[in-house]
Formats: structure tokens, sequence, C-alpha cells
């Protein structure tokens, strides 16, 4: 079965952003030799790629295309219109880049939570002297000596692929592979590379910390961005919604991919994780306080906007460099170090407004899952962002 001709047209468009930008197609899975026709043609104007865009969203209207299927690329078309204005030198406000991006509106967070998080860290920590310090210390106590990484992750990885087999089925054939690399700006990055296979990469120059490795792995690959991918490929793919075979960066697909990502060792193990991690850690001959690792983890939460203020900071009122970082050292508590390997993240012309998709992403998706009726309707609402192409708006339009 072909793709419909607007579908074909919007691949085409969504590929020809990683001619101006190498990484701005963080996947793609469909017809190779449509990336082969995009690749060997001219690098395209931007205002070109603002006029097929603009033209693509009016377009619309006139398909066939089911009324989900047209919410989806016409959300994911407003994001490319605005991309492709930034390349084209326009200026645009953060707020509104981010509105456009991600479907999302932002505002500062509330320092009184910021305050009441570092209330609740100094009651699991004990102990005097500044919090910061002692939240370090206990930090280089959780680092995973990098020599026992390896095995680490493929237990983890193992755990948690059984439990979400049972789950939410996946292909017989479907297979993660870790690899660990250095100088890169995050902790983690899944490359899906179609027919349910990933390469998963974990940053060496960060250290792993035993709290958060079952995380890491649930975000990247079981239940988050690897099973997403292959429950996608399964359903939607093979039903013929080609537009499901591409992902960009800077669209409502990152908002939704990276908050089912950040919700996915809660989603598949839930409360008690800790005491999950410290058995699997014990096994390997780690000493690992679950308990303690958890609670510090659900204080820590509440500095979920901290980074997102960072980037308000930074982009929207145009303070220093020098200013930011001491912002994320005093309410992240973050060391100098990861303070300015943040700000690297914040200050990407790619990736700049990105970290409000782990922020509001968790925000959204989170607030509806936890208005489930019971676990049984919470693992069935999971189900559904795996599954399902839901965008921002979708989901706020759901009954509660």
């Amino acid at each position: 079965m072909g793709s419909h001709p607007l579908v074909t047209e919007y691949l085409r468009l969504g590929l020809a952003f990683d001619r101006l930008e190498e990484g701005f197609v963080d996947a793609y899975t469909g017809d190779p030799q449509l990336r082969r026709d995009v690749e060997n043609a001219p690098i395209p104007d931007p205002a070109e790629l603002v006029k097929r865009a603009v033209d693509l969203r009016a377009g619309l209207a006139d398909t066939d295309l089911s009324a989900r299927r047209t919410e989806f690329l016409d959300a994911h078309l407003v994001a490319m219109e605005c991309s492709a204005r930034k390349f084209a030198g326009e200026e645009i406000g953060f707020v509104d880049e981010v509105r456009a991006y991600f479907d999302v509106d932002i505002a500062p967070g509330d320092p009184d939570d910021y305050r009441e998080a570092h209330r609740l860290m100094d009651e699991v920590l004990g102990g005097d002297g500044p919090l910061a310090e002692r939240a370090a210390a206990y930090r280089r106590g959780d680092e995973i000596p990098p020599e026992r990484l390896a095995v680490c992750v493929e237990a983890f990885s193992s755990a948690l692929r059984e439990r979400v087999r049972d789950r939410y089925p996946l292909p017989d054939h479907e297979t993660v592979t870790y690899e660990v690399v250095g100088d890169k700006p995050w902790s983690g990055f899944n490359y899906y590379l179609g027919n349910f296979r990933s390469t998963v990469a974990i940053n060496s120059d960060l250290k792993q910390h035993m709290a958060h490795l079952p995380a890491l792995i649930a975000h990247e690959a079981y239940p988050g961005h690897h099973t997403e991918h292959c429950r996608k490929e399964a359903g939607l793919v093979a039903a013929g919604e080609d537009e499901q075979t591409l992902f960009l960066v800077n669209t409502p697909q990152c908002l939704m991919a990276e908050g089912l990502a950040d919700l996915a060792l809660q989603s598949i193990i839930g409360p008690g994780w800790g005491a999950w991690a410290q058995e699997i850690y014990a096994d390997l001959g780690l000493r690992f306080d679950g308990e303690r690792a958890e609670r510090f983890s659900t204080a820590s939460a509440k500095l979920l906007s901290v980074r997102q203020d960072a980037a308000l900071l930074l982009h929207d009122q145009q303070r220093s460099d020098d200013e930011v970082a001491a912002f994320l050292q005093r309410w992240s508590l973050a060391t100098p170090e990861r303070a300015r390997q943040s700000l690297r993240f914040l200050s990407s012309p790619l990736w700049r407004a990105y970290i409000s998709t782990y922020v509001e992403g968790y925000r959204l998706l989170g607030g509806w899952l936890d208005n489930a009726v019971d676990a049984q309707d919470r693992v069935e609402r999971f189900g559904r962002l795996l599954d399902e192409p839901l965008t921002p708006g979708a989901i706020r339009r759901m009954p509660v």
C-alpha cells in the first residue's frame, strides 16, 4: 500500500531538515529511496521549507485522512514551520518557540517548591553542613564503578525487558544493543534503527549512579523509547500510517516520548522500585540502599522545573551564562562542572528548547496517568501512550 501523497510530502519535508542540521532527524525507518532522494537534492532554502510547511498544513483540510492523523500532522507541521523560520534567521521569542515546537505554554516554576525539595532532601540525607555538599557526597557514594557498568546495564535491561514483554508484548526478535561513548551533552541516547532494533549509547564522561541507572534503562529501552518505537512500528506503521516512520527533534512527538520515558520506571515497577533495584544490585555484589534512594528521588522530583527556569533565564531574560550557572548550582544543587554541562545543552541552537520536553512532558503525561481510576486503568493509559499517535493537545482534551 503506497503512502498518502500529503504524507509523502510531509516525510520529504522532515527529511530535508537533516540537510540543514545533522541530527534533526532522530529516526527514520521508512522508504530508503525517499531519504536518498532528499540527500541527493540541493541543500534546501529554509524560506522554501517554511512555504512547504504552510502549504501542507493548508492541504490537510482536503484530505481523507482520519481526524487523529490530521491532528498529528497539523501539530507537527506547526513545529516544522517554526524550525524553518529559525533556520531562515527569523527572531522568535523563546516562549513562542517552545509553544510552536511542543504544543505547550511554559512559565517559571515556584521557588517554594524548590525550598520544599531541599527540606525533604535534607531530611533524607541527615547530617550537617551545606546541603549541596552532603548531596554531592551522597552521589559520590552512589557511583557505579566504571568496570561494573556494563554488567549492571545488562542486568537491569533483562529484568525490565521481562516485565515489559509480559505487559506490553513485543516482537520476538526485538533487541537493544548498549554501547559506552564519551563527549556528549546527554547521559544516554536511544538510536532507533528500525525493524525493532535500537542502539542505546551511555555517556562514560558523566558518572553513572546506582540510583539513576534503573530509570535510565527504563527511559531509553524498556518500557521507554525502544518499546514505544517497536509498538508503533508493529501497530501504526504496519497499518500504513507512514508519518510514524519519521521522528524529528523539536516536535510534539518529542514531548510525548520524553514524558513517557521519564515515567517509564514508575509505570512498569511503580512505588517500591528502590527495593526491587536493591535486590538486583545485591545479586551483582553491590550495596545499594533502595528505600533511601527512592525517598531522595521523590524529594528531588520537586526540582523538576529548575532546568526549564534556567532556559527561560538564558533565552527569555537574556541573563549571563554565569548567572544561569549560579541559579542551577543553587536550586538543583549541581556541582559547578555539572551546571556548566547543563548550560552546554541549554545553549545549543538545536537543543536549547528541548529541556521543556522533559519538564512539561512529565507534568502533562504524569498528571493524566495519575488520574487513572485504578491500577489497571493506569496500565492501559500507559499502553495508549506507547501505541497511539497522541499529541499534547489530545491529552489535554482527554476526560479525567
